[in-house]
C-alpha cells in the first residue's frame, strides 16, 4: 500500500493542477515584499519534491532559516487557499454564495445597509435555488441584524416575513440534521462490522435504527435535504441487514430525488455519485443484470455532461464509483478474464490519488482485484493482492474484508498446490475469525474441509467437493450466512472443481440463465 504523506502543505501543493499553479504564481506577483519572495521560493522547492523532505528543503532554501520555516509554511498554506478560493468562486455554488455574504458584511461594516441588503437578497435567491438551507438561514439571520439597524416604514411586515422564513428554515434544518446524523452513524457501523453477522447484530442494528429514526408524518412536506438524508439512512440500514430489495427501493428514490430537480446533480454532484454507487451496489447484490447495465451506462455518460463541475473531489469520486462497478459488472457476468484490463487502470487511479483516498477504499479495490485474478485463474497474481489486504494491520476498518481475504488466501493456496501452507494457515484463520466474532457456518465448513485436505485420497476429492457444495447450498438462503457468498462465490468454485472447468465459465453460465429467466 502506498506511503501516506502527513505534511498538509505538501499534500495541498501536490494536489494542484497546472492551471492552479499558474494562477497562484500570478496571484503572488501582487506581493512585492521579501516575505512574498520567500514563500514563493518555498512553494517552488516543495513543488519539485517527490516526497516531503524538510532537511533537503532547508539546504536549498536561500535566506530561509529553520526557525522561520513553520510560520512561512503556514503563510504559504493560507495564500494557496486564498488563491484557490478566488479561482473556484465562479464554479462552486457555495463559495459564490459565501462571497456575496462576505461582500455584504464589508458593506454593513461601512454602514451601507441598503447595499448590504441588496447583495444579501441575491445571495438568498441563490441559496434557495440551490437548496443550501443552512446558508439560507445564515443570510436570514444577517438580514435581521441589518433590519434592526436600518429602521423604515415597512419594518413590521418585514419582521413578520423574516421571522416566518426563519422558523420554517429552522424546522427543516433540525429535521435534516437528525436524519443526517443517523445516516452517518449507520455508515460508521457498516465500516466497523460490514453486514449483520448474526441475530445479535441484527437486533442491535434494528434497535439502534428504530430508536433513532422518527419518520416524518408526510414526506411530501420535507425539503430536498430532509428527503436525501432519510433515503441515505434507509439505504445503509437495509444494506447492513442485507435486505437488498428495500435497499434498492430507497437507493432509487435517492437518485430520482436528484434527477427530478433540475440543477441539483450539478450543485451536489458528490451526493448524487454516492447515490449511484449505492444503487449499483444494490443491483449487483440482487443480480439485476439489465438494470445494472442501464444504470452503469447512465453513470458513464455523466462524465460527458458539460453541466457537471468535475473538480478534483468529484473526479476522484466519479472514477472510484465507475471502477468499482465496472469490476462488479465482470463479477456479475462471470467475465473475469475480460475485466483484467481494469487492474492497471485501478492501480494508476490509486497511485494518482493515494494521498487522498482513505484506507477503506484502497482495501476494497485490492480485494476486488484479487477476486478478479482468482476468477480468471491467475492465482499467483490473486495472491499478491490478497496479501496487500492481509498486510494491512488495522482490522478496525472493514473487518469483514479482512476475514474473507483470509478465506480467499486459503483457497488460492489450495489452487497453487501449497497444501502444507494451507494446513498451517487454517489454524491461524480459525483464530482470527473467532477473535473477530466472524466465524459462521459457511466459514466453518470451508475451514474444516481445507484442514482435512492432506488426509483425503485424490480419488475421493470430487466426492468431497460435492459433499461440501451440498452443505453450503443449504446455507445459501440463510439470512446470516448468505453474506459469505456475496464476498466469495465458493459454490461456483466447488462446482468448477467437480466439473473440471474454469470457475468463470460456471458463473457466466449462471448469469446467462438468470438473464433468460428475467425475460420469461
Amino acid at each position: 500500500m502506498p506511503k501516506q504523506q502527513t505534511d498538509h502543505l505538501f499534500q495541498l501543493i501536490k494536489s494542484l493542477s497546472k492551471s492552479e499553479k499558474r494562477n497562484f504564481k500570478l496571484f503572488v506577483n501582487r506581493l512585492r515584499s521579501g516575505e512574498g519572495t520567500k514563500f514563493l521560493q518555498l512553494f517552488e522547492l516543495l513543488e519539485k519534491q517527490e516526497e516531503y523532505d524538510e532537511k533537503a528543503l532547508l539546504e536549498k532554501a536561500r535566506g530561509i532559516k529553520p526557525q522561520q520555516l513553520s510560520n512561512l509554511k503556514g503563510h504559504l498554506y493560507r495564500q494557496l487557499l486564498r488563491s484557490l478560493r478566488l479561482k473556484n468562486a465562479a464554479a462552486d455554488a457555495e463559495i459564490s454564495i459565501r462571497e456575496l455574504m462576505d461582500h455584504a458584511r464589508v458593506l454593513y461594516n461601512k454602514s451601507l445597509y441598503q447595499q448590504a441588503l441588496k447583495i444579501l437578497g441575491k445571495a438568498k435567491q441563490k441559496a434557495a435555488h440551490q437548496r443550501k438551507t443552512i446558508l439560507h438561514m445564515e443570510i436570514v439571520e444577517f438580514e435581521k441584524i441589518i433590519e434592526m439597524q436600518y429602521i423604515n416604514r415597512s419594518l413590521e411586515s418585514r419582521a413578520d416575513e423574516l421571522n416566518s422564513e426563519s422558523d420554517e428554515l429552522v424546522r427543516h434544518i433540525a429535521s435534516a440534521q437528525q436524519y443526517s446524523n443517523l445516516a452517518l452513524k449507520l455508515y460508521s457501523l457498516y465500516l466497523k462490522i460490514g453486514s449483520a453477522r448474526n441475530k445479535r447484530d441484527m437486533l442491535m442494528v434494528s434497535s439502534f435504527f428504530n430508536s433513532n429514526f422518527n419518520p416524518p408524518a408526510d414526506i411530501n412536506q420535507c425539503d430536498f435535504y430532509e428527503r436525501l438524508h432519510i433515503y441515505q439512512a434507509y439505504v445503509w440500514y437495509y444494506y447492513i441487514i442485507q435486505d437488498f430489495v428495500r435497499c434498492y427501493k430507497y437507493a432509487v428514490r435517492w437518485v430520482e430525488l436528484f434527477r427530478e430537480r433540475q440543477g441539483m446533480i450539478s450543485f451536489q454532484t458528490d451526493m448524487y455519485l454516492n447515490g449511484m454507487n449505492n444503487l449499483l451496489g444494490a443491483l449487483h447484490m440482487l443480480r439485476y443484470h439489465t438494470k445494472f447495465e442501464e444504470e452503469l451506462q447512465n453513470l458513464e455518460a455523466l462524465r460527458h455532461d458539460a453541466s457537471i463541475p468535475f473538480n478534483d473531489n468529484n473526479l476522484m469520486l466519479y472514477d472510484m464509483v465507475v471502477y468499482t462497478h465496472r469490476i462488479n459488472h465482470h463479477f456479475l457476468e462471470g467475465t473475469f478474464s475480460d475485466g483484467l484490463y481494469l487492474v492497471d487502470e485501478i492501480n494508476r487511479f490509486i497511485s494518482n490519488y493515494y494521498r487522498k483516498l482513505d484506507k477503506h477504499r484502497i482495501l476494497v479495490f485490492y480485494y476486488k482485484m484479487a477476486s478478479l485474478y482468482f476468477g480468471s485463474g491467475h492465482f499467483r497474481q490473486a495472491l499478491r493482492y490478497v496479501n496487500d489486504v492481509l498486510n494491512y494491520r488495522d482490522i478496525s476498518i472493514r473487518g469483514d474484508i479482512h476475514s474473507f481475504a483470509r478465506l480467499l488466501n486459503l483457497v488460492t493456496h489450495f489452487e497453487l498446490g501449497n497444501d502444507e501452507l494451507v494446513e498451517y494457515q487454517v489454524r491461524s484463520t480459525y483464530r482470527f475469525l473467532s477473535k473477530m466474532d466472524n466465524l459462521q457456518e459457511v466459514q466453518r465448513y470451508i475451514l474444516d474441509f481445507l484442514r482435512r485436505l492432506g488426509r483425503i485420497d485424490p480419488d475421493e476429492l470430487p466426492r468431497e467437493f460435492m459433499r461440501l457444495r451440498d452443505k453450503l447450498v443449504t446455507l445459501e438462503s440463510n439470512p446470516f450466512e448468505k453474506r459469505a457468498f456475496l464476498y466469495l462465490d465458493i459454490i461456483s468454485w466447488l462446482e468448477s472443481k467437480i466439473q473440471g472447468r474454469p470457475v468463470q465459465d460456471i458463473i457466466h453460465e449462471k448469469a446467462l440463465k438468470e438473464r433468460q429467466a428475467a425475460r420469461v
